[in-house]
């Protein structure tokens, strides 16, 4: 019998190795290559099918030009979820194999199970390697009132005993409940492993793309924040949505990274009850539901995820150092542009602010990434410094570079329609902007600006 061999394969980003190598040379991460194992007669394996269906005479491919190739849109399984089928592009594709991944705790299961008891026209097989069914009974009882007979729950961690499963109820629809705890005999380690993870990954994948049936599976996240298991583990599959949010606030964010069948600019809201997740189709007036005339420190701005517009509510504190080195910390929004926001306000605008804490927080546990939120850190950093309030009705959007100046951003007029139909009276643009835009169409009044100056004059006078 032939020996087993092994290779080694780096945990950040998939890199292959024949032999153990200290800084990965792709990523270029130290110590992430992991010992694997590979079953030495693949190769034999390989040569015998290959030969098989050349006696057999089975189907080979060949190779097609362009102009053979017909096109047609992938046709899609509509999940019942509005916010669940713009992240997946217009809905679940068959024969697709989705990775859904997040922290411990956030609502994975919980989403999933909800999602699918509402497809009563599918029946669904829900593999659970983590929980027993009496407690997914519990859960299914307490987040929905529909009749749920179409789905039946496996408790198994054992691949090879999870597709005979599939192969006497036929399921059209598998969920994964977690890859993580799933395991196979041909690999001789523990569950969880790189090697576990990646062959249980890739034997599902051929599973999903032979038989048409998809496969969503849930994936833990490290502490790092990213996908636990091989980076190799992302490419397998065709979609990787991730769960994100604050376990302290109401609300999580169903984020796109990766899409092969849609755009990874999609992004659904949910928030987090009793009784289980609801959709958000208007953030903004979830956000922004608190009145704060007469607190200074709060600006509005209007931001874009995805493809859709909302308004978020800024906080800042400006308070005097108590200890040597002041803090710079940042809830919801990335603190090496706050600090970089910050030199440019001392630098550009005379505002001394190194003897300062300053605390930056987006309401409601949202995590942002759009740039055009930059204009009202500044106003609420500013507002907060010299205890003045920001008058209520304005809103703002406008990125801001190294020299001060305030740059255009993306869908200004779907961010000045948001603002407007909330009831905002007083908008904050980019100068650049306003050349694209007829604005005369708008009930609202628009402050075109060049510099951060400006617009701080118009805010304070």
């Amino acid at each position: 019998m032939a020996k087993d061999k092994t290779a080694f394969v780096c945990s950040n980003c998939g890199q292959e190795s024949v032999k153990w190598i200290g800084k990965c040379p792709a990523c270029g991460q130290w110590n992430t290559f992991k010992e694997i194992r590979i079953a030495a007669d693949s190769g034999a394996r390989a040569s015998q099918t290959a030969s098989a269906v050349r006696q057999r005479g089975g189907k080979r491919n060949v190779p097609l030009r362009f102009s053979d190739i017909t096109s047609h849109d992938e046709p899609r399984i509509d999940m019942h979820d509005s916010e669940f089928n713009r992240v997946l592009g217009g809905g679940l594709v068959p024969g697709s194999i989705v990775l859904l991944g997040g922290e411990p705790g956030i609502g994975k299961s919980t989403l999933t199970l909800q999602t699918i008891l509402n497809l009563p026209h599918l029946h669904i097989l829900y593999v659970s390697g983590e929980e027993s069914a009496h407690q997914l009974k519990m859960r299914a009882q307490r987040i929905s009132s529909a009749d749920s007979d179409h789905c039946r729950i496996l408790c198994e961690t054992s691949l090879e005993n999870i597709f005979t499963q599939i192969e006497d109820t036929k399921p059209q629809l598998v969920v994964i409940d977690s890859i993580q705890t799933i395991s196979t005999d041909t690999i001789d380690s523990s569950a969880g492993s790189l090697a576990q993870v990646r062959e249980c990954a890739s034997a599902l994948l051929r599973f999903a793309k032979t038989s048409g049936v998809p496969v969503i599976l849930i994936g833990h996240i490290t502490k790092e924040g990213t996908l636990a298991g091989p980076k190799i583990l992302e490419h397998i599959v065709d979609t990787v949505i991730q769960f994100e949010g604050d376990r302290q606030h109401l609300y999580r964010i169903l984020r796109s990274i990766k899409n092969r069948f849609g755009s990874t600019s999609e992004l659904g809201i949910y928030e987090m009850r009793q009784s289980g997740l609801r959709q958000v189709s208007n953030p903004s007036e979830l956000l922004l539901n608190q009145e704060h005339d007469g607190l200074s420190g709060i600006a509005i701005s209007a931001a874009i995820e995805g493809v859709r517009p909302f308004l978020l509510e800024t906080q800042a504190l400006v308070s005097s150092a108590a200890y040597g080195t002041p803090q710079r910390s940042a809830t919801g929004f990335d603190q090496r542009r706050l600090n970089m926001l910050l030199a440019v306000l001392e630098k550009r605008v005379g505002f001394k602010l190194m003897q300062k804490d300053v605390f930056i927080n987006i309401a409601g546990g949202l995590r942002v990434t759009d740039l055009a939120t930059d204009l009202s850190v500044i106003a609420a950093v500013l507002s907060s410094n010299v205890d003045t309030p920001i008058e209520s009705g304005w809103c703002m959007a406008g990125e801001v570079g190294l020299s001060g100046e305030v740059r255009p951003v993306s869908r200004i007029e779907q961010r000045i329609s948001e603002a407007e139909k909330l009831g905002f009276s007083h908008f904050i643009l980019p100068k650049y902007n306003l050349q694209g835009i007829d604005a005369s169409k708008f009930s609202i009044r628009l402050h075109p600006v060049r510099k951060v100056e400006e617009a701080l004059r118009e805010l304070f006078g």
